[in-house]
């Protein structure tokens, strides 16, 4: 349990400083469009980029807080001993969702767009590191799941 609140502070503490740097790039964009009347040329990229991390990290963070959003129509109907049996169900596919999408797929899309040396146009980062969230989310996120079923 120590490694699992160690993870979510660290991992919150990562979310709210790319948030922060998000905000501090938008608000330079609006400055320098507005303000100065020459607008910044790599702001945009770095907002799409940043928003794809806190939108995927997050998702990471939410399950392993289990905030995330669930229909639970069917399982308050079910006896507690259906709805336990239900969640270690959810969790084996969420596990295998995020094993063969996010860390096999997305291992490979990092793969494939390091091999071709592809760099994003405004700011010239590796593409590949745009797109290493997905299998480090999904790791995360097994994990999650891992320690869930073993704490039930």
């Amino acid at each position: 349990m120590k490694l699992r609140l160690m993870i979510d502070k660290i991992l919150a503490n990562f979310l709210v400083f790319i948030m922060a740097v998000m905000v501090l790039n938008v608000l330079w964009q609006v400055a320098s469009r507005f303000i100065f009347g020459s607008p910044s040329s790599f702001t945009d990229e770095l907002a799409r980029y940043l928003m794809i991390w806190i939108g995927i990290l997050g998702a990471a963070y939410v399950s392993g807080r289990n905030m995330h959003v669930a229909i639970d129509v069917l399982p308050s109907r079910l006896s507690s001993k259906t709805q336990r049996q239900l969640k270690l169900i959810v969790r084996i596919l969420i596990i295998l969702f995020c094993l063969g999408a996010m860390v096999i797929g997305g291992s490979r899309l990092v793969y494939i767009t390091h091999v071709l040396d592809q760099n994003s146009p405004a700011l010239q980062v590796p593409l590949s590191v745009v797109y290493l969230v997905l299998p480090i989310s999904g790791l995360l996120i097994m994990y999650y799941k891992i320690s869930d079923i073993l704490k039930a």
